[in-house]
C-alpha cells in the first residue's frame, strides 16, 4: 500500500462510538454496522476534548498536505488497514471569469480515480478491511464504482458493481479493468440499489450503499476540513455543492461542527447551497415544501449524472446542513450546465466536469439574484476530472496536399 511515511504504526485513536443521525441512539465502535435501528445513517463521534488536548493546530499545519494529516479525525485504528492510493489535498483554482472576485473552484478531479469519490471509498474501503469485510456490491452511477474497485483491488476485497445502464461509458469500462465485475441495470440508481441491498440481505456481500456505512461521510469530511486550512481557518462565505446522494456536503457540515468544538475555527459557517439538476431535484424540491424527507423524484434525468439520484437516505441530513447555514437548495437546467462547462473551459482553461458545471450555473444563477454578493469568497466543488465525459468535436481540417493560408487558421 502507499503508506505517507509519517503516518506511525501505531495510531492514536479519538474514536469513541457512532449514533443515529435521527435518533442519537449510541452504537458501539469496532465493529460492522450499516443503517441504525430506525433505518437511518449512522455517525463517527470523537473525544474531541483529547484531540483538543493531544493534538494543536500546529502540528496538524505542520504536517504534508495529504488527506492524512487530520489522522486524528479519522476512524481508522492501524495504520496497516490504510489502502492508499495518494490522496492529495485538492487545490483552489480561481476564475475571477465567474463573475465573483473571490470565487474558487475546488478541483477533485486531482484524486486518484479522478474524483472525489476517492475520498469516501479510501475510507470505507479501510475499514471494511480493519473489520474484516471479503465481498462488498455498490450501486454507482460511475465515479463511486470506479473508487471502489480500485481501493477494493487494491487490498484484495471482492466487488460487485451494479449501474444504470447509461452510466458514461468510460466510468463502466474503469470499474471493470479495476478488478471489479460490473453489471449494467435497466433503471436508475436506486433500482441498483434495491438488488444490492436484497443480496445484502441474503448474506451475499456487505452493501456499500452511499450513507448505508458509516465511514464514507468520514473521508468526505475531509474536504471540509481542507477548506478550513486552506482559508487559514476562516471559512468561506458560501460553498456550492453538486448534490446527489450528499455524502460530502453532510461531511463538510460536520467537519466545521468537529473543527469549532476544537477551537481551530470560529462559529461562522458558509451558506451551503445543494445544487441539483432540474431534471432530477428531490432535495430542492422538498427545501421548497419546507419538507425534512424528500420524496422520490420520478423520470429522473440530467447530463450531469453523478447527480441523478432519485432519492436519498440521507436527506434529512443534507436538508438540515443547508437550513442551519442560511443557504439554499437550487436546481438549475442542463443547458445552463453545458454552457456553463464551456464557459469555464474557454475562459479559464479549467475542465469540468457536468457536476462541477451545475455548481458554477447555480453561482451565477445566484449571483445574479443577488443570494450572493460578488465580493463575497466561493468555493465551487467540481468534483471529478472533465476528460472522463464527453466533449464536443470543435476541431477542423487541413489537406497537406492543397494550398493551405496559414494566415487565415
Amino acid at each position: 500500500m502507499a503508506i505517507n511515511p509519517n503516518l506511525s504504526t501505531d495510531r492514536p485513536t479519538f474514536v469513541t462510538h457512532l449514533e443515529c443521525s435521527m435518533t442519537g441512539e449510541r452504537y458501539e465502535a469496532d465493529r460492522l454496522h450499516q443503517l441504525s435501528r430506525v433505518g437511518r445513517p449512522l455517525l463517527v463521534r470523537y473525544d474531541l476534548d483529547a484531540v483538543r488536548a493531544a493534538v494543536p493546530r500546529a502540528l496538524v499545519e505542520a504536517r504534508p498536505t495529504d488527506l492524512w494529516r487530520w489522522r486524528e479525525l479519522l476512524p481508522v485504528r492501524h495504520t496497516r488497514d490504510i489502502v492508499s492510493l495518494g490522496e492529495i489535498e485538492t487545490p483552489l483554482i480561481p476564475i475571477p471569469a465567474a463573475g465573483g472576485a473571490n470565487v474558487w473552484v475546488k478541483d477533485e478531479g486531482r484524486l486518484p480515480t479522478g474524483s472525489f469519490k476517492a475520498r469516501g471509498l479510501v475510507m470505507a474501503v479501510s475499514m471494511a478491511k480493519e473489520l474484516g469485510v471479503t465481498r462488498i456490491a455498490m450501486p454507482t452511477n460511475g465515479n463511486a464504482g470506479a473508487a471502489l474497485a480500485a481501493y477494493a483491488t487494491r487490498c484484495g476485497i471482492e466487488t460487485i458493481v451494479l449501474c444504470p445502464d447509461d452510466t458514461p461509458e468510460i466510468n463502466v469500462r474503469e470499474i471493470a479493468l479495476q478488478g471489479a465485475r460490473v453489471y449494467r441495470v435497466n433503471g436508475l440508481i436506486d433500482d441498483c440499489g434495491a438488488f444490492v441491498g436484497k443480496g445484502a440481505a441474503e448474506g451475499l456481500w456487505f452493501d456499500f450503499s452511499t450513507l448505508k456505512e458509516p465511514y464514507r461521510i468520514e473521508g468526505k469530511k475531509t474536504m471540509g476540513l481542507e477548506l478550513a486550512a486552506q482559508f487559514h481557518w476562516k471559512l468561506p462565505e458560501a460553498i456550492f455543492y453538486p448534490t446527489g446522494g450528499g455524502t460530502g456536503l453532510i461531511g463538510m457540515w460536520k467537519a466545521f461542527g468537529e473543527l469549532e468544538k476544537l477551537g481551530w475555527i470560529g462559529p461562522e459557517r458558509p451558506k451551503m447551497f445543494a445544487v441539483q439538476s432540474s431534471g432530477c431535484a428531490p432535495i430542492v424540491k422538498a427545501f421548497k415544501a419546507g419538507e425534512e424527507h424528500a420524496e422520490r423524484w420520478e423520470n429522473a434525468h440530467t447530463i450531469a449524472s453523478g447527480i441523478r439520484v432519485p432519492r436519498a437516505v440521507g436527506d434529512f441530513l443534507i436538508l438540515r446542513a443547508v437550513r442551519e447555514s442560511g443557504g439554499i437548495a437550487m436546481a438549475v437546467d442542463d443547458a445552463l450546465i453545458e454552457e456553463a462547462v464551456r464557459f469555464c473551459a474557454n475562459e479559464e482553461g479549467l475542465l469540468l466536469c457536468p457536476e462541477g458545471g451545475a455548481t458554477l450555473a447555480a453561482y451565477r444563477t445566484a449571483l445574479r439574484d443577488g443570494l450572493v454578493k460578488a465580493s463575497d469568497r466561493v468555493v465551487l466543488f467540481n468534483c471529478a476530472t472533465g476528460l472522463k465525459y464527453p466533449m464536443p468535436d470543435q476541431s477542423r481540417t487541413l489537406d497537406r496536399h492543397g494550398e493551405i493560408d496559414l494566415s487565415a487558421l
